[in-house]
């Protein structure tokens, strides 16, 4: 049984920063690309950073590059999302999935198939 738990999440101001963390059980976890997605109220869920399995490719969303970090720990089964600069934009639900083998970083919610229950981040200006 794949298991993706989030942490991190909580209230931050404008210009502050939080660290989500993922937790990752159930499947060989350094094989397989990782991405954190977002949902914000009514609005469609969005990819916000991926991670190859071996954590030598990134990928960002132009909302986000230069301000949030994606990072993994293969020896720890960890993914982190470090994000700075924060803005009312980013407040949403996030959560950690887990997606393809050995492939190039997946851009699609379909080439995910695992995700987490999800975490709230809420950013106050």
């Amino acid at each position: 049984q794949v298991q993706l738990v989030e942490s991190g999440g909580g209230l931050a101001q404008a210009g502050g920063s939080l660290r989500l963390s993922c937790a990752a059980s159930g499947r060989t976890f350094r094989i397989y690309g990782m991405g954190w997605f977002r949902q914000a109220p009514g609005k469609e869920r969005e990819l916000v950073a991926a991670i190859n399995w071996s954590g030598g490719t990134t990928y960002y969303a132009d909302s986000v590059k230069g301000r949030f970090t994606i990072s993994r720990d293969n020896a720890k089964n960890t993914m982190s999302l470090q994000m700075n600069s924060l803005n009312d934009e980013d407040t949403a639900v996030y959560y950690c999935a887990s997606g393809r083998r050995f492939a190039p970083i997946g851009t699609r919610m379909e080439e995910y198939d695992y995700w987490g229950q999800g975490t709230q981040v809420t950013v106050s200006s």
